[in-house]
């Protein structure tokens, strides 16, 4: 028997049961809801207001291929959105050069020692796509940080507090050694230096060979951090995104206690499979219900629209503890 054997013979016992459920409404937002003329709104960050109400920071492109940030807000996180009637986030690329060709795919963060939002994004250069930074705390006016992370660099996260009194932030940089996902560290926002490689993307033909990113920030729970990430397969019809799970050591987050041996969200409804760029489901953002356990998770679909699936952080664990592997037998796997 190889090693592969017993997780095979584990996946064809049992049928799979969904462990994010798509919202009936879906899609949520698309470029017919917006008060200006764009192209298309998808991959939007999330938080929940003071007030309990739900911002999406979502990424708009517009009729160019350019794309900015605008706020999208509702009381309760599915409809009746009120769209701010003019871009949120411009790029500047007088005073930020690298966001020349655009700003995209937001992620937020809410940093309670600062008493602030963090929103780490993609600025597009023309050296590439780099990771950038800005502090809010209202989503009117913004502190900008510039580019934290030179290209080629995106799917970035900011965790909620220092890490052994160091802030670190969770993103996918393109080096030689491929696009897996790392984490970094800093004293001040500005600087960042003890790069580690955080996970890896597998080789062969597994699901999430070759290509990974961080999808929405990070969820702090009682056992560790639970990440969400991407993995993008290629295929003759072309790329395919699907979501996977991994969970991290609380006070060392780059240290991988679980990862999910299979996808667990893909694909599969019409406004997900066709668009701009087919066959894509990519999450930047999630909310967490009074619970503490009901997640909804906001994913644009096929570059085209903004759609909710709703899960349980219990379940996305328990299936952890089912379906995942520890990081040494991972390896052991892909050799």
């Amino acid at each position: 028997m190889t090693i592969n054997e017993p997780t095979l013979l584990n996946l064809t016992s049992a049928r799979y049961e969904p462990l994010l459920l798509r919202h009936p409404a879906n899609p949520i937002l698309s470029s017919k809801d917006w008060p200006y003329s764009i192209n298309s709104v998808f991959n939007a960050g999330a938080t929940l207001l003071a007030d309990g109400s739900t911002l999406l920071l979502c990424r708009v492109e517009d009729r160019r291929g350019l794309s900015h940030l605008c706020a999208a807000r509702s009381q309760n996180g599915v409809d009746r959105w009120q769209i701010d009637s003019e871009p949120t986030l411009m790029p500047s690329p007088k005073e930020y050069p690298e966001e020349i060709w655009g700003i995209e795919d937001p992620r937020i963060t809410f940093v309670p020692e600062l008493q602030q939002y963090a929103v780490t994004y993609t600025s597009y250069s023309r050296g590439g796509p780099g990771v950038s930074l800005a502090l809010t705390k209202d989503f009117r006016t913004f502190e900008r940080y510039a580019v934290i992370m030179p290209p080629d660099d995106k799917d970035s996260a900011l965790l909620p507090r220092r890490i052994n009194g160091y802030w670190a932030l969770i993103h996918r940089p393109m080096t030689t050694l491929g696009a897996h996902i790392w984490i970094s560290y800093s004293p001040d926002l500005r600087h960042w230096g003890r790069h580690r490689l955080m996970l890896e993307a597998r080789r062969g033909a597994w699901w999430d060979a070759n290509k990974i990113g961080l999808s929405p920030p990070p969820i702090e729970t009682s056992r560790g951090w639970l990440v969400l990430y991407h993995g993008v397969r290629h295929t003759p019809g072309g790329c395919l995104y699907r979501l996977g799970l991994a969970l991290f050591d609380l006070e060392n987050p780059e240290k991988c206690l679980l990862r999910g041996d299979s996808w667990i969200f893909g694909p599969e409804a019409d406004y997900e499979r066709n668009g701009d760029v087919n066959d894509v489901v990519f999450p930047c953002g999630y909310t967490m219900n009074s619970d503490g356990d009901t997640i909804n998770l906001y994913y644009g679909a096929a570059d085209c629209s903004i759609a909710l699936a709703r899960g349980s952080v219990r379940s996305l664990l328990g299936w952890l503890d089912a379906h995942g592997s520890s990081e040494q037998g991972q390896r052991s796997q892909d050799l």
